[in-house]
């Protein structure tokens, strides 16, 4: 727990150092690469555990998964979502589409929505209750959901 506090401190720092450097649009669209892999990468863990059932439930890992969704949700990772972004290549194409800039009090509501389902995700882990935690885990994906479906473009 303890390694990936310190993880979850780094990636904060590099964020941040990165937001204030003013970060060419290559590196902006790594940031949030990296950022949104390590995140789906946590979901699916969780996913694993009280949604599928493929791994046994184990509340430890639950809850520093939920941890980590949530310190990438309140990261600022709006930083890294310049004008410029739509096109270019981090890790891989962006597949951020021009509409995400069209209606930002959309793009900031959906983005609001997010970051309150991911709380309440670490809230509802922080419990251990397996059924509070799976309900939860199903809005915060879905408020994943209402980004993709009409910001991201399909691989």
């Amino acid at each position: 727990m303890r390694y990936l506090m310190l993880c979850l401190i780094a990636v904060a720092v590099v964020a941040t150092s990165l937001a204030f450097a003013s970060p060419s649009v290559e590196d902006q669209i790594k940031a949030r690469q990296s950022a949104y892999t390590f995140m789906g990468w946590n979901m699916n863990r969780i996913r694993a555990q009280v949604i599928d059932g493929d791994v046994e439930f184990n509340a430890g890992q639950v809850q520093a998964a939920a941890n980590a969704i949530a310190a990438i949700a309140n990261s600022g990772m709006s930083a890294m979502f310049g004008p410029d972004t739509t096109t270019g290549t981090g890790w891989k194409p962006t597949r951020l589409r021009p509409e995400f800039f069209e209606d930002m009090a959309r793009t900031g509501e959906i983005a609001g929505n997010f970051i309150r389902e991911a709380n309440a995700l670490a809230e509802a882990a922080e419990s251990g209750d397996r059924d509070a935690i799976a309900r939860q885990f199903r809005a915060t994906a879905d408020s994943c959901g209402a980004c993709h479906r009409p910001f991201r473009a399909s691989e």
